[in-house]
């Protein structure tokens, strides 16, 4: 291949990786989740699932390695939607209860309990429209915290990172992956890619022109 076509084919590769990082950066920061407070955040876990337009959904109470959270930690609802929290059996007692001026949900399942398929039910109405922050009592300090969006009328921000089914942050052998550090990894990529095309043609073909000299 000639040293021009070369440049030329190298050059259109490395266009199309840097504009398909670029598109899937865009599709990454187009999720759009509740406002949560910082309490609920920072609970133990931290999962989120989407649950608007299903009219059943079930939290895991005792989720997680150590059974000190629930599951998921963030959940979106519609008015109507009836909410089940589920004892795992894991982590000890646990309850489901409102943190103090935690919304406008006013959750109580009663006193800790630890047995495994205990159940509660809350049937959200539109009075529990917003964002409520609740927690296990006893374990509180521990970070068992978790938290209802209810309805439309929410705050929301947009959350980055996640995209076709990709976390926010992508756990690969043990490492976390920010996607910034991805972006770093490709641009570092695509400079190498252009130093070891220079030095392949320009020494390449001087090695090759010297080879055939001595024939």
């Amino acid at each position: 291949m000639k040293r021009r076509e070369f440049v030329r084919t190298a050059g259109g590769a490395t266009a199309a990786v840097a504009a398909g990082a670029g598109a899937t950066g865009s599709a990454a920061a187009q999720e759009v989740q509740p406002e949560w407070p910082s309490g609920v955040t920072s609970g133990n876990l931290g999962s989120y699932v989407d649950a608007r337009g299903q009219d059943e959904v079930t939290v895991q109470v005792g989720a997680g390695d150590g059974g000190l959270a629930f599951d998921p930690t963030q959940l979106w609802v519609d008015t109507g939607t009836t909410i089940t929290w589920e004892w795992t059996g894991s982590g000890g007692a646990h309850n489901v209860q409102t943190v103090e001026d935690g919304g406008p949900a006013s959750l109580d399942s009663g006193d800790p309990v630890g047995e495994e398929g205990t159940t509660y039910e809350y049937e959200v109405t539109e009075e529990d429209a917003g964002i409520t922050h609740y927690h296990c009592v006893p374990h509180t300090s521990t970070g068992m915290h978790a938290g209802i969006a209810v309805g439309e009328d929410v705050s929301t921000v947009e959350v980055g990172g996640a995209s076709d089914g990709w976390p926010e942050d992508i756990a690969y052998v043990g490492i976390v992956l920010h996607p910034h550090w991805v972006g770093l990894a490709a641009i570092f990529g695509v400079g190498l890619t252009f130093v070891f095309t220079f030095y392949q043609l320009k020494y390449g073909e001087s090695a090759h022109t010297g080879h055939g000299g001595a024939r």
